[in-house]
């Protein structure tokens, strides 16, 4: 038994040791940048993700996260949000010092008096948010907003373009992956001319507490969503396992009209994939169509867009600007320089997993 208690104490060290090296911690300080007055209750979390709270009396907060990337979000009211990029990359710093800035009213006050209100926004326009924010998937016929009446409405006649904004966090409940998530909205627009929406916000998840059984329902749920999804490939092209996971990819001609596309057989090249780091740099440029066969295609997808019911392959397209770097997560950045198209654009906020989701 002597013998038995020491090596329990080594396996038990060396299990922590090893799970340790899988997470890296933050430890921040909220500051009022211009007083140094110390900001209790600021909320800290790392967007799309489940690891959020709130800083102490002395305006500390600490996360620990898996390791990846994270857009860590600092934000207190009255005052400007900070976006911060984290990674267990990153040099490591004791305390992180964030200051916020306080809101200029002013300004926000002109911006709604230079637009124009619909009165009746919501009635007018709810339903049409929503298929465009949430999504039209069977997923989303799930999904709630809860406080749908902190949704503004405006209508630009000239530009003949929506906008939406939410004076509040939005309260989603998504009844099919199970989560509840907040949802800092910054703007929604839709643009009639071209039929393009685009949205920026910050989404917090938390786990919806039930039932063992609904539970297990709920990652099976996530693991559907999961496979052949935009995370899923940018994790098997960290991992360099892309066509082991069941995806193709193919560079598309530059002619945006011409569906032709060239095989990639080796993704791995010098000369489009560099790991010299922990982080990984994808250098593509162009177009590129991502096919992934190993799950069907939904049919309300293939209903919306009028293709064969016999479509057995999820296709997307990548256009990248100048190239992108991923974290192990699935994290890349600078996401705006990478336009999702095809049935990666089709799932939306109903289809999100975070970025700690793990499949099994």
């Amino acid at each position: 038994m002597k013998k038995i208690i020491p090596f329990l104490i080594l396996l038990v060290t060396q299990i922590a040791a090893i799970a340790q090296e899988k997470t890296f911690t933050i430890l921040g300080k909220v500051v009022d940048s211009a007083t140094q007055q110390l900001l209790q209750g600021a909320s800290a979390y790392c967007q799309n993700t489940t690891q959020g709270t709130i800083t102490n009396k002395e305006g500390l907060f600490f996360l620990r996260l898996p390791n990846g990337g994270y857009d860590l979000v600092i934000s207190y009211m009255g005052y400007e949000k900070k976006v911060i990029r984290i990674s267990n990359n990153l040099p490591a710093v004791d305390t992180m010092q964030i200051a916020l800035i306080k809101e200029e009213k002013a300004l926000a006050e002109v911006a709604v008096v230079a637009s124009t209100e619909v009165a009746n926004g919501l009635e007018k326009y709810g339903h049409f948010f929503i298929d465009q924010f949430i999504g039209t998937t069977p997923n989303a016929a799930k999904c709630v907003i809860k406080n749908p009446e902190a949704l503004k409405f405006y209508f630009f006649k000239k530009r003949n373009r929506l906008k939406v904004t939410a004076r509040e966090d939005l309260i989603i409940t998504n009844e099919a992956l199970g989560y509840n998530i907040r949802y800092q909205l910054d703007s929604f627009s839709y643009d009639y001319n071209t039929s393009i929406s685009q949205f920026t916000g910050y989404p917090l998840f938390m786990e919806i507490d039930t039932t063992a059984e609904v539970k297990s329902q709920y990652e099976k749920n996530r693991a559907h969503t999961y496979l052949g999804s935009r995370l899923h490939f940018m994790r098997t092209l960290y991992d360099s396992t892309v066509t082991d996971e069941g995806f193709v990819v193919e560079k598309m001609e530059d002619d945006p009209t011409s569906a032709k596309g060239t095989l990639i057989k080796n993704l791995y090249t010098e000369d489009l994939y560099d790991a010299d780091s922990s982080d990984v740099f994808i250098n593509w440029k162009g177009r590129y169509r991502i096919s992934y066969k190993m799950v069907n295609p939904d049919k309300r997808y293939l209903q919306d867009y009028k293709l064969p019911a016999n479509t057995r392959a999820q296709i997307s397209l990548l256009d990248v600007q100048e190239g992108f770097i991923i974290e192990e997560n699935g994290y890349f950045y600078d996401q705006q320089t990478v336009i999702s198209t095809g049935y990666w654009a089709w799932k939306l906020l109903a289809e999100l997993l975070p970025y700690d989701y793990e499949y099994h």
